[in-house]
């Protein structure tokens, strides 16, 4: 569980009191449209979460911002996973301008942020590059006091919604992800369109589109960091982006089992509730555990981000096992639903969809496997 404050203990009570009252009731009409809603915005904005990763001059907490991410993001999965879509990529965006730009930057964008309320969309994933980010071929060139940018992203999360667009380029040839590097690009931008919003199995009230650059120019100052960089970052992004993945996984996972044991406990099969007969059992224990397990992979990956420790391997542990978790839970949730779990009336349908994108977005959970292996091989000296 997460460090014990007031502070962590009041956003948890507040986030789930406006996600069951106000968000819960809105997410079957969100998955049904698949379109994003501007009042879960609104109140997210209104809730303070949409700056919670920032600087607190800009919106964001003293400490424990990871910790606080995953709080807000865990609560809000349990009725909607869509909307807790909505604070992951916030953060996510902003990561590279909050620890990249330059002063004269990053005050200017994270004023707007606040003040403005404007989004922030974070496009790395191309067609031929996804899990191997080093192979993207969106491209930077240097002409003069500007860059040029050029290529094609997919999969954008807000893509279509965002007024703001932290990019990763190409700016050095053959050199794989030394040759990377983010920069800031404004949605009103010559050149940058945004291509189709696509049609997703689950998490259907996020945004997601393609977005083109062809031959934007932005300003040499919008380098994030400095050139070569944007790998690095990216990383170091992962290392907090993660941890709010798994709870979002996390949130799924109990929303479901909520969902089934509450139905357990009312359904009769056989002369007594279904819930007392130990197949069902096993399940709900079995579900029960990957929860609890799941909980601390997530909050101690997020403790050490918020120590500054290294939490790499603890953070690739949290978003694969949640994630496999909430996929599995979700799975039985219908299954003890048995033929009402397949409609749509019932929560757990939808729960089931959106569960299976936790195992895919912010990497693989296969990828996931590798980093855990590689980060142990490594501390043994063995790598």
């Amino acid at each position: 569980m997460f460090r014990d404050t007031d502070e962590l203990r009041m956003l948890k009570e507040t986030v789930y009191r406006a996600a069951k009252e106000r968000i819960g009731p809105l997410a079957a009409m969100i998955d049904e449209q698949g379109t994003f809603n501007r009042d879960v915005e609104a109140l997210c904005w209104d809730l303070g979460l949409m700056t919670l990763s920032l600087p607190p001059e800009y919106g964001g907490l003293e400490r424990d911002t990871g910790t606080a991410l995953c709080i807000a993001v865990e609560e809000i999965a349990k009725f909607c996973a869509s909307s807790a879509v909505l604070l992951i990529i916030q953060a996510v965006g902003s990561f590279p301008i909050v620890h990249g730009a330059s002063a004269e930057i990053r005050n200017d964008i994270l004023s707007r942020i606040r003040d403005r309320r404007e989004l922030v969309a974070y496009l790395v994933t191309e067609p031929t590059a996804g899990s191997d980010v080093a192979a993207l071929k969106t491209s930077a060139v240097r002409d003069g006091n500007e860059y040029i940018l050029s290529g094609a992203k997919c999969f954008a999360t807000n893509g279509g919604v965002a007024s703001l667009y932290s990019v990763l380029a190409r700016t050095s040839k053959g050199k794989g992800g030394r040759g990377l590097s983010f920069f800031l690009v404004e949605r009103d931008s010559n050149g940058l369109s945004i291509g189709r919003t696509e049609n997703k199995l689950g998490m259907r009230g996020s945004n997601t589109t393609e977005v083109f650059l062809d031959e934007v120019r932005v300003p040499a100052r919008n380098l994030l960091g400095v050139e070569g960089e944007g790998f690095v970052i990216a990383m170091k992004d992962f290392d907090m982006s993660r941890p709010a993945v798994a709870a979002q996984a996390l949130g799924i996972a109990q929303g479901a089992f909520d969902e089934m044991v509450r139905y357990a406990s009312e359904r009769r099969s056989f002369g007594k509730p279904i819930a007392e007969h130990q197949l069902i059992q096993a399940i709900i224990a079995d579900s029960a555990t990957l929860i609890e397990a799941s909980r601390g992979l997530v909050y101690r990956a997020a403790a050490l981000y918020d120590q500054g420790k290294s939490n790499t391997k603890l953070a690739s542990m949290a978003k694969c096992f949640a994630g496999d978790a909430a996929m599995k839970i979700a799975t039985d949730a219908v299954q003890v639903l048995g033929g009402y779990g397949y409609m749509k009336d019932f929560k757990v349908e939808r729960m089931f969809r959106d569960a299976k994108l936790t195992q895919i977005f912010e990497g693989t959970n296969q990828i996931q496997r590798l980093v855990i292996a590689r980060e142990i091989l490594k501390e043994t000296g063995a790598s």
